[in-house]
């Protein structure tokens, strides 16, 4: 689109906004219409696929304060009367190339590189950055076009595609180790890896993966955002793994060696000291989820596990016990602390 058409196109009424409205009204307004016409939303109607287009062009000016600028100024035009002469003797002769320098530099008149104190290459920057006369520029003499499009002379993109968001289901094996996933994303499937280490409700980006833009810019991105399942045995603390493992009362009691699994496969053994209260936590340096930053370790919590059933021996043996212990009271101060 060449800035000749700003003339014949409202903008502000594509978008349902105010000529004074602001840069985040203006960006609201877009994002609501963008998702109502979205071609996704609406697949097969060309009626609503052209209005997409045209919101998108128009938010491509508005959005961008020098562009806009620049629209303002020539509608400003356009409702004052200007007019582009088509060359000497032209309908409204050089007088229409006048009324543009007058707009800009309050009256002055083209000639001598100056127009009322302004630089005539900078106000036919203003209209595409074209040099006077140059080739698919603006020439007041020959009958020559703007150089429209996006990016004119100041190096302006093309609006970027809208983002795409995906939820990703994963196993919290595939979370915690990193996995290959092929995800369906607006009736394409969209591969990707997920590093290890992702936690439940985590969101990962990736870039251009998203809509792409109607206008040549960039493509939007994909979020994808992960649902991590539950794991019965495992948790994540950071880089860290947690498992709870029991142990019988003569195991804490005496110390003995425990085997413990890995998420990965395979197993690692543990030292359980004498004396060891329940809830005491044992460090298996290494075994966690190797991330970027490093590995983390395997925190393994002991809980001293109640027998459920007792045969007669066990009975007896476990009342004896309790008996010659029975001056051992755990919940010793308990109140005392409880009332500082």
């Amino acid at each position: 689109m060449s800035q000749q058409d700003w003339l014949s196109k409202d903008f502000y009424k594509v978008l349902g906004v105010s000529q004074d409205a602001s840069a985040s009204d203006i960006k609201k307004a877009y994002r609501k219409l963008a998702k109502k016409y979205h071609p996704d939303r609406n697949p097969g109607d060309k009626q609503t696929e052209a209005k997409f287009k045209e919101i998108g062009e128009a938010y491509s000016i508005l959005n961008d304060p020098e562009q806009r600028k620049q629209y303002d100024a020539i509608r400003a035009m356009g409702a004052g009367g200007a007019r582009f002469a088509s060359g000497p003797g032209g309908a409204g002769g050089a007088g229409g190339f006048e009324d543009i320098f007058s707009a800009f530099a309050g009256g002055g008149r083209p000639g001598g590189g100056q127009a009322g104190g302004i630089n005539i290459e900078d106000i036919l920057g203003a209209f595409g950055g074209a040099q006077a006369g140059g080739q698919g520029g603006f020439s007041p003499f020959g009958g020559g076009g703007f150089s429209g499009g996006f990016g004119g002379g100041h190096g302006q993109q093309a609006p970027k595609g809208e983002d795409q968001q995906a939820r990703a289901r994963l196993s919290f094996r595939d979370a915690a180790l990193g996995t290959q996933i092929s995800i369906p994303v607006g009736g394409r499937t969209v591969k990707t890896r997920i590093p290890a280490g992702v936690r439940d409700g985590q969101k990962i980006r990736l870039r251009g993966k998203g809509h792409p833009s109607p206008y040549g810019g960039e493509s939007g991105d994909l979020i994808i955002i992960a649902d991590v399942a539950a794991h019965p045995l495992f948790t994540m603390d950071g880089s860290n793994l947690r498992v709870t493992v029991p142990v019988t009362l003569p195991e804490a009691v005496f110390g003995t060696t425990i085997e413990v699994p890995l998420l990965e496969g395979g197993s690692v053994k543990l030292r359980v000291p004498q004396n060891t209260p329940s809830g005491r936590v044992l460090r298996a340096k290494g075994k966690g989820i190797t991330t970027k930053s490093g590995t983390g370790d395997l925190l393994v919590t002991l809980s001293i596990a109640v027998p459920t059933e007792l045969s007669d021996d066990a009975e007896k043996a476990l009342r004896l016990f309790g008996k010659a212990t029975e001056e051992q009271n755990p919940r010793a101060g308990l109140f005392d602390a409880a009332a500082e």
